[in-house]
C-alpha cells in the first residue's frame, strides 16, 4: 500500500496486489466490493476485467489495483509512484 497523498491529488492510498489467476482476481475484487457494501461503501468506479489481468476499484481516497503477475510487471506502478511512501508491503 502506497501513501499517495504527498505526490498526487487523485487519491490518498493505492493498494496494489497480485493474484495468481483470473479467477483469483475476480474473487478478490468481488469480495472487496461485497465486504465494503455491507458498510454502505460503494466504489466510485470499477475498471478492467479479470481476464484482462487488471481490475481497478476506485473508492475515492483509496484505489485498489488487482493485477495478474504479467500485468503487474508490465505496468510497474510502484516505480511510477516511487516517491509515494510505502505504508505496508507484504510478500
Amino acid at each position: 500500500m502506497l501513501d499517495t497523498r504527498p505526490v498526487s491529488f487523485v487519491s490518498d492510498y493505492f493498494v496494489i496486489a497480485t493474484a495468481a489467476s483470473e479467477r483469483q482476481i475476480k474473487a478478490i475484487a468481488d469480495d472487496i466490493q461485497k465486504q465494503l457494501k455491507k458498510s454502505r461503501i460503494l466504489p466510485l468506479g470499477v475498471e478492467g476485467t479479470a481476464d484482462s489481468g487488471w481490475v481497478l476499484l476506485d473508492y475515492g481516497g483509496v484505489i485498489i489495483h488487482l493485477f495478474s503477475p504479467g500485468m503487474r510487471d508490465y505496468y510497474r506502478l510502484e516505480m511510477l509512484w516511487e516517491h509515494a511512501p510505502v505504508v505496508v508491503r507484504m510478500q
